[in-house]
Parts: C-alpha cells; sequence; structure tokens
C-alpha cells in the first residue's frame, strides 16, 4: 500500500513534465524538415543526375529546332539573339517549377505512409511544418537551377548566342541568384498549397497539366506574345514577372531597356513576384491549420 503511494506523485508528475516540455521552435522544426528533404534528394542518385542532364537536352534540342523560326521580341531589336539565349532564363524557370512540383509530391506520399500524420501530433508550430517543406523543396530547386545557370558563360564560346553575352558580373550573379531563389519558394509554395487537399499522386499531376504547365507556358519563358490577345494573358501571369526578373539579370544587353507588358521592369516584377509568394505562403499555412479530411476519419 505504501508502495502504491509513493509512485502516485510519480505518475501525476509525469503528465505534467510533459506539459512543461518546451514547443520546438518555428526555425528548429523548419531547419529539421527542410534537412530532410535535403537528405533524401541526395540519396536519390538518379534524382540528382536528371536534375542536370535533362534540361539540358530540352534546351539544346528545343533550341536548335526552334532557331530558324524564332524571331527575337520586340525589346531585343538590334540583338542577335538566338533562340538558345532567349530560352535559358526559360528553362531554369522550367527547372525550378518541376523540381518543386516533385518536392510538394512528398507531401501526399507522407501524408500515405503515416509520416505527415506524425508530424501534425507532435508540438511543432505549422508554420514551421511549412517553411519546412517549402524551403526544402526551394533549396533543391535553387541547387538545380544554379547549376544549370552557370553553364550560360558557354553560350558565346560554342557559337550558340552570338551577340548577347551572358558573362556575368558580381552584381549580376547576386541578383540571378536572388530571382532563382525567389522563384523557387513562391512555385514551391505555390505546388504546396495545390497538393495539401489531395490525397493522390494523380491528382496532382492532373493539376500541374492544366494549371502549372500553361503557367510556365504562358509566362514568357518559351515564346515571346508581343501580339494580340495573348499579350494581356502573359501580362496577368505572376510567373511573368519573375522570368522577366531573371531574364534581365541574366542578359546584361536588355537589364536597362524600358518595361512592356511581355517584359516588365525588374521592380515591378519583384514587387508582384514577391507578394504572390507571400500570399502563396500565407494560404499554405492557413490550410495546414485546418484538419485534413482524411485525417478527420
Amino acid at each position: 500500500m505504501s508502495a502504491a503511494l509513493a509512485e502516485a506523485p510519480a505518475a501525476v508528475a509525469a503528465p505534467a513534465a510533459r506539459r512543461a516540455a518546451p514547443t520546438p521552435s518555428v526555425m528548429l522544426a523548419a531547419f529539421s524538415l527542410a534537412q530532410r528533404e535535403l537528405v533524401r534528394f541526395f540519396r536519390q542518385r538518379t534524382r540528382v543526375v536528371g536534375a542536370l542532364v535533362q534540361p539540358v537536352l530540352f534546351w539544346v534540342v528545343l533550341g536548335a529546332g526552334m532557331r530558324s523560326a524564332f524571331d527575337a521580341p520586340a525589346y531585343a531589336d538590334g540583338l542577335e539573339m538566338s533562340y538558345q539565349a532567349y530560352f535559358l532564363p526559360g528553362v531554369a524557370a522550367m527547372i525550378v517549377l518541376f523540381t518543386a512540383i516533385f518536392a510538394t509530391i512528398s507531401v501526399i506520399e507522407d501524408r500515405r505512409e503515416g509520416f505527415l500524420q506524425g508530424v501534425l501530433v507532435a508540438p511543432v508550430p505549422r508554420a514551421g511544418i511549412v517553411l519546412g517543406k517549402v524551403f526544402g523543396g526551394a533549396a533543391i530547386a535553387f541547387l538545380q537551377a544554379g547549376l544549370f545557370v552557370s553553364l550560360a558563360p558557354l553560350l558565346n564560346l560554342v557559337g550558340l548566342a552570338p551577340g548577347v553575352e551572358y558573362g556575368f558580373t558580381a552584381s549580376s550573379v547576386l541578383l540571378t541568384a536572388g530571382w532563382i531563389a525567389l522563384l523557387s519558394v513562391g512555385l514551391t509554395a505555390l505546388g504546396y498549397c495545390m497538393a495539401w487537399p489531395l490525397d493522390s499522386t494523380q491528382g496532382f499531376h492532373a493539376l500541374m497539366s492544366v494549371v502549372l504547365l500553361p503557367m510556365w507556358l504562358l509566362s514568357g519563358a518559351a515564346f515571346p506574345a508581343d501580339d494580340g490577345w495573348l499579350k494581356w494573358v502573359v501580362a496577368a501571369n505572376p510567373l511573368t514577372y519573375g522570368v522577366a526578373g531573371l531574364r534581365r539579370a541574366m542578359t546584361p544587353a536588355i537589364a536597362d531597356v524600358p518595361a512592356t507588358l511581355t517584359l516588365p521592369g525588374a521592380g515591378v516584377g519583384a514587387l508582384v513576384f514577391g507578394g504572390f509568394t507571400l500570399v502563396c505562403l500565407i494560404a499554405a499555412v492557413l490550410m495546414t491549420r485546418r484538419r485534413h479530411p482524411r485525417e478527420a476519419r
């Protein structure tokens, strides 16, 4: 009897100690989840190789096929801009977009495998979950796109972009890195918002086909749209402003050309796409705070 009475205070104190345990900070949770995304990526060697080889092949083959039919955009008047030179920032944006897609598919996979449920019941701030998944995927996108863009100075050496120099200065390198980072965070946050309410990767791929791919195509990344109704559609696309900022940063010859509907100024581009990124992050946090229908069952 006395032994049972002695154990009672310890049994009461245990839940109290658990309640008194400090809640992990937002940054600690975000860092842990982001680190998990990076470790998982680098352990998949085929994914690392394919991340560079596939866009290079896409850029070279499509660029060679479109070279004779390409008309330089109006803002490049007087420049000998080849399609490869025009398409290079678009391919960098494509790398970021597809990396964001594959990174946010892990939200659906983690829910199916039970990992996400374990994270959600832990005393972890919801903002930490969102930032960890988004910044982990964005870091992968930044590394892939940055590695691809580092090939840009070879354009002049192999004659793919006569008259357009991609030899980076220190300022253009910083601007290019900043725009790639902003694109990475914004598109990964958008992918998170699209993946969170879904239960199947098939549904996510369907959304990718009808939303994300047209969003990239109608951003001026693959072809210029200077005339007709298409230029208004391109101007209404938030990704247009991110691609335009990246294009200006990577191409010194057009860095200071007057702003147009399809090539906004760098300041306007940063404001619009930065606002779009912030809206996506806030929406992702609000969605994560609500109980998913699968967790409610």
